[in-house]
């Protein structure tokens, strides 16, 4: 039902059908999506769960994990009396942004880069990149991929990995 109402809210070209749609997404699920060119094959982790979600265009294979904004960065100058950085956020294609993160204003998230959890980015991310903390950006390590690549990790596999984790934790504890 989440995929069926962004593709509505997305592309229906009938207002109602979008409004609606847009009015079920927040109800149902806590998140605002309004973009006009969104790509089809974009993924919402977790239903899209507290996301905000007003780009210019989001390309294809992107993944958005959940609490991720994705909107205006805009002000308003007094002396000109104009509005200045105005515009919304381009994600490029192969982009992933990770949980809680803030991407504004008119920036580009180029290709293949992460956002990095809880990052606050307010300027352009050149492709294949790391973006983290506060406009903070690196080039991405080509060996690794970084929170979500196929195939996707065994989920025993982080069962087994944090039941030795709390192992380790009951030990120390125990020595005191």
């Amino acid at each position: 039902m989440f995929d069926r109402l962004v593709s509505m809210n997305c592309r229906s070209r009938n207002t109602l059908v979008r409004r609606l749609a847009g009015q079920l997404l927040e109800k149902l699920y806590g998140c605002e999506i309004r973009c006009d060119q969104m790509d089809r094959t974009v993924r919402f982790a977790h239903h899209a769960r507290g996301c905000t979600i007003v780009a210019a265009k989001i390309f294809e294979n992107v993944v958005i994990f959940q609490n991720v904004t994705l909107g205006a960065n805009l002000r308003f100058n007094k002396i000109s009396e104009e509005w200045e950085n105005v515009g919304n956020p381009i994600v490029c294609a192969g982009v992933i942004v990770c949980d809680g993160a803030k991407v504004l204003g008119p920036i580009v998230i180029g290709e293949n880069s992460v956002v990095a959890a809880g990052a606050v980015i307010t300027k352009d991310v050149p492709a294949d990149s790391i973006a983290y903390g506060f406009n903070q950006i690196r080039a991405k390590d080509a060996r690794y991929d970084f929170v979500f690549a196929q195939p996707m990790i065994n989920a025993e596999l982080i069962v087994q990995a944090n039941n030795r984790s709390i192992e380790e934790c009951e030990e120390s504890r125990a020595r005191g």
